[in-house]
């Protein structure tokens, strides 16, 4: 058995064993889509004229996929840090890129796992999420987005020490970033200089694709925009993440 097979086995039985993780993973994203849903149930968005829930679905499930990749590998690398298995790793022939490879995949299988379950909840008669028919492109935009909220996860790793840390500093980052993204509430609500500054985050871009392949919102071209724009922001944050990557906590 490789080294990538043997990760990636343990990893996925350390995540089927950690129900409750498991669960609110899943969970909270619903929450939220349940909260909004109600709220906002049968109303349509003045700016634009268009349902609610053509905003917070893709919004809420964008912020909840990108919110499992940045939380899933911070935890990891902080307890596999604080535990010294990674500097175990470092002594056998496994490079980083196989460690960080193993994770990788079982980040898109949860974070597609989860956008599945999450549109199945939103096409329900109570919420009323009506799909488009190019909904299939919605598929590169979340792995480009669970890739760029991977590498971010990867530098929140890198610097926490705990598990209070890594939920400090993701949560500074995530809940923030939700809002002003349009995750929550629509953009078209927000003063424009806030649109403008929404424009820096990767969490927009993704919200921007997922709501253009799911509801039909924009064009190809705009899809194509959000995806790109996640591509860079992955290769940024993977290079930060690696450059910062730390073995152990003694270095």
């Amino acid at each position: 058995m490789s080294a990538y097979t043997a990760l990636t086995a343990a990893g996925y039985r350390a995540q089927v064993r950690d129900k409750a993780t498991l669960f609110f993973t899943f969970a909270f994203p619903l929450l939220f889509l349940v909260v909004f849903g109600l709220i906002f149930s049968g109303q349509d968005v003045e700016q634009s004229g268009r349902p609610y829930i053509s905003y917070i679905a893709p919004g809420v499930m964008s912020w909840g996929v990108a919110n499992a990749a940045v939380f899933g590998i911070a935890f990891t690398l902080m307890q596999w840090r604080r535990d010294d298995l990674l500097r175990l790793i470092r002594l056998s022939p496994t490079p980083l890129t196989t460690v960080l490879a193993s994770r990788y995949v079982l980040a898109l299988v949860v974070g597609v796992v989860q956008a599945a379950v999450f549109v199945a909840v939103a096409m329900l008669p109570g919420f009323g999420l009506e799909l488009d028919g190019r909904w299939p492109l919605v598929l590169p935009a979340l792995v480009l987005g669970i890739t760029a909220f991977m590498a971010i996860g990867v530098i929140v790793g890198n610097y926490a020490r705990t598990p209070e840390a890594v939920a400090a500093i993701a949560n500074c980052m995530m809940v923030p970033m939700a809002f002003l993204s349009g995750s929550f509430l629509p953009l078209d609500m927000m003063p424009s200089w806030l649109r403008t500054v929404s424009r820096v985050l990767p969490l927009r871009y993704l919200n921007d694709a997922a709501s253009g392949a799911l509801t039909g919102t924009g064009s190809l071209a705009s899809i194509g925009i959000g995806c790109a724009a996640l591509a860079g922001f992955a290769l940024l944050f993977g290079a930060i993440g690696l450059k910062t990557f730390r073995w152990s906590d003694q270095s």
